[in-house]
């Protein structure tokens, strides 16, 4: 897959470099000569020195040819410009805009740029995190639309003992998986839940905290 970047600072040089790794043909904009040097340097990528929100730019860097677009600048409004000249003039499918306001992502999704804003998913990583101890892992995909959630069930849960069947989960929440003793097992209704289970569960971020609150027994106050 051809990825066009457009960026700087060391998070575009990790994400670069994970790009690479996995097989990926990368083309970095940056607009630092320096940091383009450096960048050179380091990555077995082409780099290209300017302005990604410059039509030219992005026409030399590659852009009717990319498979998709992500723009990670610290500015909100270049990242929106970016895909947007991505999407109408170079006919790019794929466009992934940086939001570092949250405030923002909802006005790029109705422009029909897909935005993802580290601010609102670190922030509610750390609160679920901090609100039930027992979370071993919380991961937002589709966009923070659904949370997958490793859990570990204590000896106080409410569930242990209970078949799966008799849970009461909301609407919109799954137990999709249990690590048990180290190996996977895929539930059925008849499937008891264990003091030590780990369990996988799909919530929605409208229900996450009701299933958390039903597996642990934990009362989280906002």
């Amino acid at each position: 897959m051809n990825i066009l970047v457009v960026g700087g600072d060391k998070l575009i040089y990790f994400m670069c470099r994970s790009f690479v790794n996995k097989g990926h043909s990368v083309t970095l904009i940056n607009r630092d000569h320096e940091e383009c040097r450096w960048l050179s340097r380091r990555l077995h990528a082409t780099v290209v020195y300017g302005d990604g929100s410059d039509p030219r730019i992005l026409e030399e860097a590659g852009a009717a040819a990319s498979d998709a677009v992500v723009s990670v600048t610290p500015n909100d409004e270049d990242n929106l410009v970016i895909c947007q000249l991505a999407q109408l003039r170079f006919g790019v499918s794929q466009t992934l805009a940086l939001v570092n306001d949250p405030d923002h992502e909802e006005t790029f999704r109705k422009l029909g740029v897909t935005a993802v804003s580290t601010t609102r998913i670190l922030s509610n990583l750390i609160e679920q995190r901090v609100a039930y101890e027992d979370i071993t892992n919380l991961m937002p995909i589709g966009e923070g639309k659904v949370n997958v959630t490793e859990l570990e069930l204590a000896d106080d849960s409410p569930v242990i003992g209970q078949a799966l069947h008799a849970v009461p989960l909301p609407e919109n929440s799954l137990i999709a998986c249990i690590l048990r003793q180290g190996e996977p097992l895929v539930p059925r209704g008849a499937t008891t839940l264990l003091d030590g289970d780990h369990v996988i569960a799909i919530t929605l971020p409208d229900n996450h905290e009701e299933v958390m609150r039903l597996l642990t027994g934990d009362t989280y106050e906002h």
